[in-house]
């Protein structure tokens, strides 16, 4: 992925391929969709209501309203904070889609930034398995998990805080045609991973399986080295692929951290982002450098 924005209004180049054009026009439209003030106000209103309605039955069912027809209800009221996250996140990992077309830098942080919301995800959930009313003597068991994840959440947003104000955005290098078909490839692979996230989500939901976010992450990482070595077409000097092949390896070591354990994924996850950053200055340092000897 080259550093790049897709091109500005003013640009009137245009892919050639009949496919890309179609594509470029279909992710717009979601694109504004996606980002609109009524999709945020619809997500929210949905977080809202499953909030309460969860609540609502979580309690119920610790009254013994339901008998026994609902046995594997959850009894503590901190899973009703779980599945609005699970809700959140599955939004924030949509959006993951849209900012692949962006400079390969910001969707590389946008990464960053759900999983720090994912570490949050797990520290809630280790509350959920608290009986209530949630004491020490039980909670200890759990304390350092809880601690490992909001720590590595912590040191996240500060690190993508030091990531995104370091950042630099040169333009590609050829033909505005030949950088208007990037971006539009871009796009055309950003709505094949947007079906993927469909098909990923709707067996997630029937099967009950808790790996989505572990499965479309893998294929995040599969999306980012095939545009790495697109963008080689673009810029292809040493500096530029070892910037953006350091930041598709900082995701990678993302996805290790979805299947590691509390202390780990958390470690992992900060490891990461601080190879991103560190990847990201010396870039900055020496790119220039590296740059004359092209």
């Amino acid at each position: 992925m080259a550093e790049t924005a897709p091109p500005s209004p003013g640009v009137a180049a245009r892919p050639r391929s009949r496919a890309i054009l179609a594509a470029c026009a279909l992710f717009d439209r979601l694109e504004v969709v996606f980002n609109g003030a009524a999709m945020r106000r619809l997500v929210s209103g949905l977080l809202i209501a499953t909030f309460a309605v969860s609540l609502l039955f979580i309690e119920l069912g610790r009254r013994g309203a339901f008998g026994g027809r609902l046995a594997a209800l959850p009894s503590s009221h901190f899973h009703s904070i779980a599945l609005v996250f699970n809700l959140l996140l599955s939004f924030e990992v949509a959006g993951l889609v849209f900012a692949l077309v962006q400079s390969v830098s910001n969707a590389a942080g946008r990464q960053f930034e759900v999983f720090s919301l994912i570490l949050l995800r797990r520290a809630f959930e280790a509350f959920g398995h608290l009986d209530e009313p949630v004491t020490w003597l039980q909670a200890r068991e759990v304390a350092a998990e809880i601690g490992a994840y909001g720590a590595g959440a912590l040191a996240l947003f500060v690190t993508l805080g030091i990531y995104y104000a370091a950042q630099r955005h040169p333009p590609l290098a050829g033909t505005e045609r030949g950088k208007a078909s990037f971006v539009g490839l871009k796009k055309l692979v950003s709505l094949l991973l947007l079906a993927i996230y469909a098909v990923l989500a709707v067996r997630a939901a029937l099967q009950e399986d808790p790996r989505f976010f572990t499965h479309f992450y893998t294929v995040l990482v599969l999306a980012d080295v095939f545009l790495v070595l697109v963008a080689m077409r673009h810029a292809a000097g040493y500096h530029v692929i070892f910037r953006n092949s350091g930041l598709a390896a900082s995701t990678v070591v993302l996805r290790l951290a979805l299947t590691a354990p509390a202390p780990w994924a958390a470690a992992l996850g900060v490891a990461a982002a601080l190879f991103a950053l560190g990847v990201t200055l010396a870039c900055n340092r020496y790119c220039d450098t590296f740059g004359k000897l092209s």
